[in-house]
């Protein structure tokens, strides 16, 4: 059904668009039905096409209707001739030429309904190139004139730098002119037509006068016999008025020869389901081109397949269809090719300029080259004489080097001596730190102690104030415990007196060994400064203590680890003897 809606679609397009459609579209539409017997719908007609601003009476309103009240309600049943001759009436007025044709109007109407089944599915309507070939092909072959390639290749070229395709009116043109006919009359050019026309449109496979055996009174008679996909026809006569039966054609159906029997010659058979006949083709030919052409039709029913010549349009479609696609593919291949070309064009444009740049460049460096080359050898040649002045004033002074050599020599052995010098003194300031890290030791020890005794006399004052205040029975003893206690008393203090001496003893020894540190520094610094006025001659290399170092609160101890202990030893003698 969707392949019968595009054809009917072809033909009311043509209609449609001849005519005014406010005034006659609703013509139009009552037309449709009566041609395609579809029932008339009065009240959707009015409703679509009421005179108001909602009315949708356009190009586009118009589809709507007809697809809903008239193509989807197509059975098929109806005349195509008629339905095709009615759109005719419609638009030939109004498109046909008004010059003198070589046809007649019926051939043009015939003409317009094959260029609708050979156009392509896309409005405006237009036949291709390769489609006008093969109809006016089929017209010459049904002539009987020989096919004039190279005339229509030169049409061909002609037509496809103006226009993608014709018209139907200017394929009507086209042939009522007579450019592919010539030397042919006007009744040959019709009956090619129609020729054509009953195989595309009207689907006749094969026609033509053959004699066919009656069923009931056996008798023969002529018949004119239509051969169509599914269905044999036969008339009393060519003009297809008085229709006398149709032998229907399916799958199951066969042909076959027969021998000649009762005077009849060239016989075959047609077997259906329900009936059998007999038939006379005129000569042996004739025979053989029926029932081929029978056989041909049940195969493809059998198959399900279309008749040939849709079949054969629909693959000349996709065949151009395939072109199309190829050559769209090739056309965008050509333009990735060239946008791809540009771009290397660019590329190569911007490496020349590039080049070019690079080779001016090269011209001004090569030039400052030779430029510089120039000055260098003239300043080479001035460093030559300068060189020779110099080595004159070499030699001069080599004698002279080496007497400074000999001050050098000399002045080496003394920095020797000095840093031997310096040596001394860096153990004498080493041994003055040990002492003085001793006595900051012992003089924390001592302070230590003398908080220890003071906190311990606060202790026996506070005691001695609470055992006044006891009662009056325990004074005496209180008393007496004072004594001791206050002897006691007497004697911290004069230990404390002791310690403070030895505090301010350790103190003296404390600035004794500072002042010895100080100088000792003093003397490190003087060495320091004179080693550091021969310092591009020799490097003053100091040596590391071998022994591991001490840490204290006021830095690296000035002991060693066995003096520290020789000092504690002492301290702890004189503790004990004071005690």
């Amino acid at each position: 059904m969707v392949g019968l809606k595009e054809e009917l679609l072809k033909s009311i397009w043509h209609a449609f668009t001849a005519l005014d459609l406010d005034r006659s579209g609703k013509v139009l539409s009552h037309n449709l039905c009566t041609v395609l017997n579809v029932p008339h719908d009065p009240v959707a007609l009015e409703e679509h096409f009421r005179d108001d601003d909602e009315g949708p009476v356009s190009n586009q309103g118009y589809m709507p209707y007809l697809n809903k009240f008239i193509l989807e309600k197509v059975q098929g049943n109806f005349d195509k001739v008629e339905f095709n001759r009615m759109c005719w009436t419609l638009c030939a007025k109004k498109n046909l030429s008004k010059s003198p044709l070589l046809i007649s109007d019926e051939d043009a109407f015939k003409v317009w309904v094959i260029f609708n089944f050979l156009s392509e599915d896309k409005y405006p309507l237009i036949i291709v190139p390769e489609e006008i070939e093969y109809l006016l092909k089929k017209i010459t072959e049904a002539m009987g004139a020989g096919w004039q390639q190279e005339q229509f290749d030169h049409y061909k070229i002609a037509l496809n730098t103006s226009q993608e395709g014709l018209s139907a009116w200017e394929l009507i043109d086209l042939i009522g002119s007579g450019q592919f006919s010539r030397g042919m009359d006007r009744q040959t050019v019709s009956m090619a037509i129609n020729e054509v026309f009953n195989e595309l449109i009207l689907d006749v496979l094969k026609q033509g006068y053959m004699l066919k055996k009656g069923h009931k009174r056996k008798n023969w008679m002529e018949r004119w016999f239509v051969l169509k996909p599914n269905i044999i026809s036969y008339y009393v006569s060519e003009d297809l008025k008085d229709k006398k039966g149709d032998i229907i054609l399916d799958g199951n159906c066969c042909v076959e020869a027969l021998p000649d029997k009762d005077g009849k010659k060239c016989l075959f058979l047609i077997k259906c389901l329900d009936k059998t006949f007999e038939i006379s083709a005129s000569d042996k030919k004739k025979k053989q081109e029926w029932i081929q052409a029978i056989q041909t039709t049940v195969n493809l029913l059998r198959a399900g397949s279309p008749p040939p010549h849709k079949e054969a349009r629909q693959k000349r479609k996709e065949l151009r269809q395939k072109l199309l696609a190829e050559q769209e593919e090739l056309e965008r291949q050509m333009k990735e090719l060239q946008a791809a070309n540009e771009n290397k064009q660019k590329e190569l444009e911007t490496v020349r300029k590039q080049l070019e740049a690079a080779a001016a460049r090269a011209a001004e460096e090569e030039k400052k080259r030779l430029q510089t080359q120039t000055e260098l050898q003239d300043r080479f040649s001035l460093e030559l004489e300068r060189e020779k002045m110099v080595r004159q004033k070499m030699e001069e002074q080599v004698a002279q080097k080496s007497s400074e050599l000999e001050q050098y020599l000399q002045r080496v052995r003394e920095l020797e001596e000095m840093y031997k010098q310096l040596q001394e003194a860096l153990e004498d300031e080493k041994q003055a730190r040990q002492d003085e890290e001793t006595v900051r030791k012992l003089q924390a020890r001592l302070l230590e102690e003398e908080t220890a005794k003071r906190a311990e006399l606060e202790k026996w004052h506070l005691q001695q104030q609470q055992t006044i205040q006891m009662t009056e029975a325990e004074k005496q003893e209180l008393e007496n415990q004072r004594m001791v206690k206050e002897q006691a008393l007497q004697v911290a203090m004069e230990q404390l007196k002791q310690l403070e001496l030895e505090r301010k003893e350790a103190l003296q020894q404390y600035e004794e060994v500072k002042k010895k540190l100080e100088t000792a520094a003093n003397n490190t610094k003087s060495w320091k400064d004179k080693v550091a006025h021969h310092e591009g001659l020799i490097r003053l290399i100091e040596p590391g203590s071998k022994n591991p170092h001490l840490i204290t609160n006021w830095g690296p101890a000035a002991f060693t680890e066995a003096e520290l202990e020789e000092r504690q030893r002492s301290w702890k003698g004189k503790k004990a003897t004071s005690e």
